[in-house]
């Protein structure tokens, strides 16, 4: 199986061409899922109850320096980072105004959401392509089978080549299709996720900062 595998990359086999196009976008969707389980999963996510719980404890005893101080040993991470841009206006002032924690909260937000979101879609596209090309290189070798079948004196190993071809990259695609669509459903839901969180808790702050005002 797994020489019968191999050999389909081999340019004296009939699908050659459709197998190392997948094998491109196999590396391809394995590289941009490491990176985007990278930035998601580790960078940007910070557990946000546990977080906001020591924010509020410092930010209710008057102590902004050190609040800020927390979300910058947090370095990339998503909700750190929108809070701190909240307590860095808040403590610029000595009347905090409602206003502007609110748009130095969206401004850090709307910079942050698009580095989570960034290159995810690829992931989904990559997963639909596979399953086309793999599709394509299915009827390619149908059609090596069928002419085999229907020409005279053919004997059965170029029918039998069709029928490899037609397995080997509809095997192939769905390798590349699969992880693909499955991370790009896990990535985006921890995204999700991320997003929410930020919503919530950087309410919570402005509320918290301005007393509820």
């Amino acid at each position: 199986m797994l020489n019968e595998f191999f050999r389909s990359f081999q340019a004296d086999s009939p699908g050659y061409l459709f197998m190392w196009a997948l094998l491109v976008m196999f590396i391809w969707m394995a590289a941009l899922a490491i990176e985007r389980f990278i930035v998601v999963w580790i960078r940007a996510n910070v557990n946000a109850r546990r977080f906001m719980v020591e924010i509020r404890k410092m930010v209710q005893a008057g102590d902004f320096k050190k609040a800020i101080g927390l979300c910058r040993a947090a370095g990339q991470r998503a909700l750190p980072r929108v809070v701190m841009a909240g307590l860095q206006e808040a403590q610029r002032h000595e009347l905090i105004d409602y206003r502007a924690v609110q748009n130095a909260v969206d401004e850090a937000t709307l910079e942050i959401i698009p580095e989570l979101q960034r290159r995810t879609p690829y992931l989904a596209t990559i997963g639909n392509v596979a399953t086309l090309t793999g599709l394509m290189g299915t009827i390619f070798g149908l059609i090596i089978s069928f002419r085999a079948a229907g020409g005279a004196g053919a004997g059965t190993g170029e029918l039998a080549q069709g029928i490899s071809v037609a397995m080997m990259t509809t095997l192939s695609g769905l390798m590349v299709a699969i992880p693909a669509i499955l991370a790009h459903s896990l990535i985006t839901q921890k995204t999700n996720q991320i997003i929410e969180e930020i919503d919530e808790h950087a309410v919570k702050l402005i509320h918290l900062l301005t007393g509820g005002a």
